[in-house]
């Protein structure tokens, strides 16, 4: 079966700065997957090489089994950009069309207005639309080939809630038809939600690969949380496995690499521990503590 896509050993350089260095990757048809980084992690420069629109130093990329360029040119491919820009002076709706008729099959325009919540503002001008606007149209421009190959980056920046719900909806449809989604996101909640397989970038590599439960399970961490009247935060730094400590009042939260231990030594040295939880890390705790680097 050919590959979604497919970037071996690639490499990018900015001057002094390594934005890709040695990056494999290989993604099947069919899958969700995340790219997930702190900034600079070269997110947006994975993706605009395996399009074809930033040459890598080294290595090479492929899309659906042929080189980028080709097969962008099939109109099997669909994106949105960062910097992806629009043509002001035009409404909507002729956008719209004027780029669904350059693919061989493309979505009937009233369907694409429809899954991008376009059709309110159909027949205004784009230089007159807010820039949540501006980011629904750029996604409508990528739904417009009927790709089978979407690719999104930072699809909602600029979104308010309610647009984010309903772009995730309908990249979910795509996704359930069989179609590759790969996006990128500052929004580790939209990762965990909606992608399958989540791909952790940080200075220019790869660090981590595989879905939630595989990734948080890199750290090895876990939480108990329970409330304790006077709590000493540096007499519970010193139990076992601890290496972090949180005191709210009486509520108190521990980060320990050993949680059986920890409850261990917790109940065998304070008789008043009460509302015992615990937790596995989470997605956040896994990205801080893998990337070294901040939301």
């Amino acid at each position: 079966m050919e590959t979604a896509m497919r970037l071996t050993d690639v490499r990018k350089r900015y001057g002094g700065v390594a934005a890709l260095d040695g990056v494999d990757l290989e993604i099947r048809p069919g899958e969700t997957v995340a790219v997930l980084g702190p900034n600079g992690a070269g997110k947006t420069t994975l993706l605009s090489v395996a399009l074809g629109l930033v040459d890598p130093d080294a290595g090479t990329a492929s899309l659906l089994g042929g080189s980028p360029a080709a097969t962008v040119g099939t109109g099997r491919v669909g994106a949105l950009l960062q910097d992806g820009g629009l043509i002001d002076d035009v409404r909507v709706d002729e956008l719209v069309t004027a780029v669904a008729g350059m693919y061989p099959a493309p979505v009937p325009v009233h369907e694409v207005l429809t899954a991008a919540g376009l059709t309110e503002f159909a027949t205004r001008r784009v230089h007159g639309l807010s820039g949540g606007q501006r980011q629904r149209v750029r996604f409508g421009l990528a739904l417009a080939g009927d790709p089978r190959l979407l690719v999104l980056d930072e699809p909602t920046v600029g979104l308010d809630v309610e647009s984010r719900r309903a772009l995730w909806r309908r990249v979910r449809e795509r996704a359930a038809l069989g179609h590759t989604v790969i996006f990128s996101t500052h929004y580790l909640a939209e990762a965990a939600d909606n992608a399958h397989r989540i791909v952790l970038l940080a200075r220019g590599k790869v660090i981590a690969d595989g879905d939630v439960a595989r990734i948080t399970s890199m750290v090895g961490d876990g939480e108990v949380r329970f409330r304790l009247d006077g709590a000493d935060r540096q007499a519970l730094n010193r139990l076992p496995g601890v290496h972090a400590v949180q005191v709210d009042g009486t509520a108190v939260t521990l980060t320990t690499g050993d949680p059986d231990a920890t409850l261990r030594a917790l109940f065998a040295a304070y008789d008043g521990v009460r509302g015992v939880r615990t937790a596995g890390a989470d997605l956040e705790t896994a990205f801080v503590r893998l990337t070294g680097g901040e939301l």
